[in-house]
């Protein structure tokens, strides 16, 4: 695929909520990807990326809240630094230093509004690759709704991910198809994996990113410590052990 691709915020289908098949293979995906490397007694790395741009503002509270459940959820898992990353506006996109009290990031997004302008994936993808070059990260996530890039750049920085064992979780808000189409591709590159939600899988959505939280922390043995009290930590064992 190439060329500049279509902005799909305009005449997008209405949202629906991501059905229970979509969601295990989710995990399933997510239960067979490899964990990148840690040092003994390490800290796992999380990057966790939003689209602040205008189209989302119908529900920045709702994400809001689920963003702050997994900022809350990778505290009480420890052993786990936290890099928030958002765009939004005209060519802002910024990055928080790295937080082993993932709580201070639930503060700052509850600080953030949306702004109209365009996405800049293709910026976050290389702020991933960038920070991965210097110290390994074991997960990446991004929550947005819309793709206005070429695929094809979105595909070069990557597969440079890919190169540093980073998967990448792409959430998709809705079911805009140009969004989901390029979603897809870079969380197959990656290795890791793509999910539709909306309002109306919130639940679902929060224990995906729980799940993606513990997974990053400290890999089978965090999931299982959870697997007790936390479906998503339970599906996902049931996943990973088949």
């Amino acid at each position: 695929m190439s060329g500049k691709m279509p902005k799909g915020r305009e005449g997008r289908p209405a949202a629906a909520s991501a059905t229970d098949a979509e969601v295990e293979a989710f995990l399933q995906q997510v239960a067979h990807m490899p964990q990148a490397s840690r040092a003994p007694g390490g800290r796992g790395r999380l990057i966790f990326s939003v689209d602040a741009t205008m189209s989302r503002q119908p529900t920045w509270d709702m994400a809001q809240h689920l963003q702050a459940e997994m900022f809350h959820a990778a505290a009480d898992i420890g052993k786990l630094e936290v890099q928030l990353v958002y765009y939004r506006g005209f060519e802002e996109c910024k990055a928080s230093g790295w937080v082993d009290d993932p709580r201070r990031l639930a503060d700052l997004m509850s600080r953030i509004d949306c702004r109209g302008g365009y996405t800049q994936i293709r910026r976050v993808l290389r702020h991933v690759r960038n920070q991965a070059r210097k110290r390994p990260v074991q997960a990446a996530v991004h929550i947005g709704d819309a793709c206005e890039e070429n695929i094809d750049a979105l595909a070069q920085v990557a597969g440079e991910i890919a190169l540093l064992g980073v998967p990448v979780f792409m959430f998709q808000e809705g079911r805009d198809p140009v969004a989901a189409a390029a979603f897809a591709e870079i969380a197959r590159i990656t290795g890791g994996a793509h999910c539709r939600f909306d309002e109306g899988a919130a639940g679902q959505l929060r224990q995906l990113l729980q799940a993606v939280a513990t997974f990053a922390a400290g890999g089978l043995t965090a999931l299982e410590g959870r697997a007790g009290d936390d479906a998503g930590a339970r599906l996902l064992l049931e996943r990973m052990r088949k």
